[in-house]
């Protein structure tokens, strides 16, 4: 556990690029796993700043796990705008039939329904990971804070 945590940055934003694009693999182009990757992430990120820093700096902690936390989230952004940006040409086609590509008709037109399936893969997942990473960055704060006693 201990090399974990004490592993060069490199060597963990790599493990983190490879975890994420194999997630985004599985959800077969759905983040939903890189979702739930945010809680790891946000563990990691304030284990891994806690060990090196401290809680002297309290808020020195909580910007660096921003800045932590919105670099993960641009990983994801990225896979998700290669994967599901070239999808925006279909917009300006006419003969492209909305209903059958294969996307959940969320929205009562195929088209909107395909606009808003564009916009929640490639801003809203992401948006998402960012918070679910937060939270588990506040909450491990939280929990350290409470065992070694500081209110």
């Amino acid at each position: 556990m201990k090399s974990i945590i004490t592993m060069r940055l490199r060597t963990a934003g790599l493990i983190y690029i490879a975890c994420d694009l194999m997630f985004v693999i599985l959800g077969m182009g759905v983040p939903i796993l890189c979702i739930i990757l945010g809680f790891i992430v946000g563990w990691f990120v304030v284990i891994r700043l806690w060990e090196e820093h401290g809680h002297a700096d309290l808020q020195g902690l909580m910007r660096r796990t921003l800045k932590y936390s919105i670099l993960s989230v641009l990983v994801t952004f990225a896979v998700m705008l290669v994967i599901w940006g070239r999808m925006f040409v279909l917009l300006f086609h006419t003969s492209t039939d909305y209903a059958n590509l294969g996307i959940p008709l969320i929205l009562y037109d195929p088209k909107l329904s395909f606009v808003g399936w564009l916009i929640l893969m490639i801003f809203i997942s992401p948006g998402l990971q960012l918070l679910t990473t937060i939270f588990a960055a506040c909450v491990t704060i939280q929990r350290k804070l409470k065992c070694r006693g500081v209110n």
